[in-house]
């Protein structure tokens, strides 16, 4: 009998986990099913992009696992009964079905969180998803000049995507709306150069403002209303609820408690990858949710995963960070160093070559996770002697 490993969840972390899985494993001993609700690898970090009017290539899972070894279920996950074992999902067609696994791979990410504010789901668009980029790139494509866009969340995505909607739409009044300062986990160079992108692209920027309410057209803050034709909200990612409601260990924000090689805390049959997995960092930070996060601990779980199944030695590593990439627009870009956890260093790039980087390292990830069989290691190992539900029994070795 295979050792049946389910990977919940197609975006960086999960499509990286079950190519890194296939390269490692023999397939006459595994059986490696990747779940996910649409049909498409979703580029998050380029969501931006497609809110502003730029089009992003398809990119179909079917073709990118086509000879893999990986099987593709389209389906929605719907609950997770992790004490035994099971997966709930909805098929693309509406039909219920429930999966079990020998091992599981939990990287079904974020979304956007409303934080509870008024008007903000009613109102507010956000750019977590294919789904509500689409939205905002529909209603963008509607304004008139001189309608303002209130971007509200002073993060890496409100950055960008006030940026590329001010460089894309110059006739609109685009305004970033922020708790605290601009650019403040960035080097003094790096928040100056930052200001001075701001500066050219016309974007009024609201530094140390709450907004406490959302309207259709304007966002209430502490020190009165600032008018908003359109309101993007930025604010944060939240992790879906059901890991928690599935018996795992879960922090107060939902995320999964994992240990130094992402196995759970609580099921030791279970791994989680990306936003979904609390993650402690080097120098005991937990890692944030993004991209540079996700494929690292990816990697992670299938290399702790496939040593324990194989016999193997398990990685010693601790995922950490090189540099913050952010573009703002298509011409212009900051590239900031930082320290292993993540705290920012007086080196950067900028202009020109900070965006062509950015560009570059957007492009090598794409790629890879369209082609997640190639690159090392190739050689794909069997399972120590045992079944496979030895196999789930010895995983909390």
């Amino acid at each position: 009998m295979k050792h049946r490993i389910l990977v919940l969840g197609a975006g960086y972390a999960g499509i990286s986990a079950a190519g890194r899985l296939a390269r490692r494993l023999h397939p006459e001993d595994t059986e490696i099913t990747l779940v996910n609700a649409e049909p498409d690898f979703v580029e998050r970090i380029r969501l931006h992009q497609l809110a502003a009017g730029q089009d992003l290539p398809p990119r179909p899972l079917s073709a990118m696992f086509a000879g893999t070894g990986v099987r593709v279920r389209l389906a929605r996950v719907t609950g997770v009964d992790a004490d035994h074992g099971t997966v709930a999902l909805i098929d693309a067609g509406g039909g219920a079905d429930r999966l079990a696994y020998d091992t599981l791979v939990y990287a079904l990410g974020s979304g956007w969180d409303a934080q509870g504010a008024p008007g903000v789901a009613e109102h507010a668009h956000e750019i977590a998803s294919r789904r509500g980029a689409l939205r905002l790139r529909e209603r963008l494509a509607g304004l008139r000049a001189g309608a303002s866009v209130a971007v509200v969340g002073g993060g890496l995505t409100g950055i960008e995507a006030a940026t590329e909607i001010a460089a894309a739409r110059p006739e609109l009044d685009v305004a970033l709306v922020l708790r605290g300062d601009l650019g403040s986990g960035l080097s003094p160079r790096g928040r100056a150069h930052l200001h001075r992108a701001f500066d050219r692209l016309g974007i009024a920027v609201h530094e140390r403002t709450e907004v406490t309410a959302v309207a259709d057209d304007a966002v209430t803050t502490g020190s009165g209303p600032l008018p908003a034709t359109v309101t993007v909200w930025t604010t944060g990612f939240a992790v879906h609820p059901i890991a928690a409601a599935g018996g795992l260990a879960t922090t107060e924000t939902g995320q999964i408690v994992v240990d130094g090689t992402m196995r759970s805390r609580s099921h030791p049959d279970v791994y989680a990858v990306g936003d979904a997995a609390h993650v402690m960092g080097p120098g005991g930070r937990p890692l944030r949710m993004s991209c540079a996060s996700g494929i690292p601990t990816a990697w992670l779980a299938a290399d702790a995963l496939a040593a324990r199944l194989t016999g193997g030695r398990l990685p010693g590593r601790v995922p950490r960070y090189f540099n913050q990439c952010i573009s703002l627009g298509r011409k212009e870009g900051l590239i900031q160093y930082v320290t292993a956890d993540d705290r920012a260093k007086p080196y950067l790039i900028r202009g020109r070559s900070a965006s062509a980087y950015k560009e570059l390292v957007c492009r090598g990830a794409a790629w890879s996770l369209a082609h997640p069989t190639l690159g090392r290691p190739v050689r794909r190992k069997r399972l120590a002697k045992r079944t496979a539900g030895a196999a789930r029994a010895a995983a909390s070795d």
